[in-house]
């Protein structure tokens, strides 16, 4: 795989036609995976000797912030640097210059700054249903499976099982078993199709870890904040409400409130990431779990500008529906309010309506136009639908289940005007993490039954 990552590299150098393997804007470990196994598989098949390009849908940059994906380029031994990112190669002059040839996987639109590719798609490969409206008119094959990545190994294993080595069916192995959540029964992610691939996989490299190891180390990785900056903690898992010209970021960070508040140049790093992205307040919901295996959340509410940040803390405070239960906690700064949350069912998801709340609120009180910018000025019945779909009225918003009765499937690519409705929604962490808080507390509850 690395030579291989090589040559692409090199083709890049050249002038000459192209045909790029393009995963999703959300850079997950399928997406991730899915592009570089597809593109090996088809540059190895190729009759003509072209060479398939696999591009990561991002900028180099933005790496870190996924966590699993860097510890399983490092567990099976693929150098960051050989690797090609949306950043290091222009695909809109390419197709302007007519080398372009794109084939999708694990996604099927384009964003709307990506509309004009849509002429150079030749095939698309995804696992979601399909949206007949945005999709390219091009031989598209989807199927209902909890991975994408398994049906690049149905692909490879039907097509030319021979050009599968370990490193590779390592990269589908493990991509599988995150995404089908160790394709637990109990569960109910993995399909049958799944299942099988998984078990093909084992059947020719006996050598692969066990499931439960590498499920549980993705698990950790995709948890694991420890190396990341300020900034990049905020950006990993982050959501943006607005009216007007107001915006207001909420970041879910895994970590205690209290070692996170101890971080070095904190506040001059969240004054200086408000001010790039033009974030007039930023929510913190930090999430962990104790020693007794018990979820935490606090929040934080930074804010310079007092009369909107005492609105905000004001409206969460006093919140009823849902009831945050908050306590606040000693602060590091006036422009900083810290809380224990005592109700920890209310996930982030179910915060966005307060915030908008906030908001509206705020507009109220300095007599502001009511005009609506993104879904802050719905009614609380509007905004709880708009915030069910992925548009592009909010900023970085992720489809994850409010209550999910199962771990939700990673979404389709981040696209502005197309919600997927009908699509299974994002692996994200703190879907994750609200499956595991509910088995904690149901497990809780028959430890100590009622005294009834």
């Amino acid at each position: 795989m690395e030579d291989y990552l090589q040559d692409c590299r090199a083709a890049l150098q050249e002038s000459r036609p192209l045909h790029v393997v393009l995963g999703n804007e959300a850079c997950d470990l399928d997406s991730m995976v899915s592009a570089l196994a597809l593109a090996f598989y088809l540059t190895k098949t190729s009759e003509s000797g072209e060479i398939f390009i696999p591009v990561l849908n991002i900028n180099r940059s933005e790496l870190p912030l996924r966590g699993d994906n860097v510890f399983f380029l490092q567990k099976v031994r693929i150098p960051e640097p050989v690797l090609i990112f949306r950043d290091e190669i222009d695909l809109h002059a390419l197709h302007q210059a007519g080398q372009l040839t794109l084939t999708l996987v694990d996604h099927h639109v384009l964003p709307k700054s990506d509309a004009a590719l849509e002429e150079a798609v030749a095939e698309v490969l995804d696992h979601r249903p399909i949206e007949q409206k945005y999709c390219p008119p091009c031989h598209v094959s989807v199927e209902h499976v909890g991975s994408c990545a398994t049906l690049v190994a149905e692909r490879i294993l039907q097509g030319a099982p021979e050009i599968l080595d370990r490193q590779t069916a390592f990269l589908l192995y493990g991509t599988i078993i995150l995404d089908c959540v160790n394709m637990d029964a109990k569960v109910g992610k993995a399909t049958l199709k799944d299942s099988k691939y998984v078990e093909k996989l084992e059947a020719l490299f006996p050598d692969l870890p066990q499931r439960e190891d590498i499920f549980d180390s993705l698990q950790k990785a995709k948890f694991d904040v420890s190396g990341l900056t300020t900034e990049q903690m905020l950006r990993k898992d982050q959501k943006t409400v607005c009216r007007q010209d107001t915006k207001v970021a909420i970041s879910a960070v895994y970590m205690d409130l209290e070692a996170f508040l101890q971080r070095l140049d904190l506040l001059e790093d969240l004054s200086a990431f408000c001010h790039e992205h033009s974030y007039d307040a930023l929510v913190a919901m930090t999430i962990f779990f104790n020693t007794h295996n018990e979820p935490v959340r606090q929040l934080a509410v930074f804010c310079p500008h007092s009369a909107l940040r005492m609105t905000i803390c004001g409206v969460l405070e006093q919140s009823t529906s849902p009831p945050l239960k908050l306590t606040p906690i000693p602060s590091i700064s006036p422009d900083l309010q810290a809380y224990l949350q005592g109700n920890t069912q209310v996930s982030r998801k179910k915060l966005l309506p307060v915030l908008q709340e906030a908001l509206s609120a705020y507009f109220d009180s300095t007599k502001m136009p009511s005009g609506q910018l993104g879904v802050v000025g719905m009614s609380r019945e509007q905004g709880d639908k708009e915030l069910d779909r992925a548009g592009s009225s909010i900023f970085g918003l992720s489809q994850d289940e409010e209550d999910p009765p199962l771990p939700p499937t990673p979404m389709n690519s981040l696209v502005d005007e197309c919600p997927l409705d009908q699509g299974l929604p994002k692996l994200s962490a703190e879907a994750v993490f609200e499956k595991c808080s509910q088995i904690s507390l149901s497990q809780s509850t028959r430890a100590c039954p009622s005294n009834k």
